[in-house]
């Protein structure tokens, strides 16, 4: 399984032209993916450069591929037109979908900073070679750092969650009712901008392992010591001054030894952050 991660910043490159198809287009070249994470659309934010709907035009980018939105900011324009506002995480798929949840992340007062409500989505598919799989994708805050470790900690909560539905299902309902049974697996892939760097807290409070799993960053599993290739302030250094790594994959303890490869794109502009692919393989 192939899997692309990009912070999108609404599709809006480093030269300021908002295009969802150029986003597409340079995913495509990183690989062939199944499965791509995108932070940053929006609906109806003539703000950030999207005055239409993100949504529906990469949905007509993206054929045969099943689109999945969670808004972390859901809001109506009430001084204007009235329109619904739409800002989150993306996933888009071309393997069967079992089930998918959106989980709104902590987000504790801390006044006078400027900040978002946050989510994560939950996408349980089913792939061919690996079978049964949570992505889950996230873009933490920015600016407050007590919102930041919340939210890092809440992942890690997600997580000890699933497992633990996984360990110890519930007993079914009847067949095509809500509660009907699920397909719980402990295997899944934790990707997003995390606005974080990997010597940070707020990296240790994901990866703390739990009763029975941990979150692993995925880099270091595949490239040991080996420096990082930074994935934001790249092309652009105004937010942090120089480059970092904001953006990281983590995975379970069960997809650990089917981690194949983690390439980072650090040539393309049509972000203000960089596009990752991570393939995983049976065995």
């Amino acid at each position: 399984m192939r899997l692309v991660t990009w912070n999108t910043q609404s599709c809006r490159g480093i030269d300021g032209r908002v295009s969802p198809e150029r986003i597409v287009k340079h995913a495509r070249a990183l690989g062939d993916f199944d499965v791509l994470c995108l932070q940053e659309i929006a609906s109806h934010y003539p703000a950030v450069g999207a005055p239409g709907d993100q949504l529906q035009e990469l949905a007509a980018l993206l054929p045969g591929f099943t689109l999945l939105f969670g808004a972390a900011v859901e809001e109506f324009d009430l001084q204007g037109d009235g329109s619904r506002r739409r800002f989150g995480n993306l996933v888009a798929t071309r393997l069967p979908v079992a089930e998918v949840r959106h989980h709104a992340l902590p987000y504790p007062a801390d006044p006078g900073v400027e900040s978002m409500p946050r989510m994560c989505t939950v996408v349980t598919l089913v792939d061919p070679e690996l079978g049964a799989l949570r992505v889950m994708t996230t873009h933490l805050e920015f600016y407050s750092r007590p919102q930041r470790m919340a939210q890092a900690r809440a992942v890690r909560e997600l997580q000890i969650e699933y497992c633990a539905q996984a360990d110890g299902p519930p007993k079914p309902g009847d067949e095509g009712s809500p509660d009907a049974g699920k397909l719980h697996t402990r295997q899944a892939l934790l990707c997003g901008d995390f606005n974080l760097q990997p010597q940070d807290a707020e990296h240790s409070a994901i990866v703390e392992p739990f009763a029975g799993g941990a979150w692993w960053d995925a880099w270091p599993l595949l490239h040991g010591e080996a420096p990082r290739p930074p994935t934001f302030s790249v092309h652009e250094v105004k937010y942090t001054g120089h480059p970092v790594t904001f953006d990281f994959v983590f995975v379970s303890d069960e997809l650990r030894p089917r981690l194949r490869s983690f390439v980072v794109d650090t040539g393309t502009q049509a972000s203000d952050h960089q596009p990752m692919l991570v393939e995983l393989g049976a065995g």
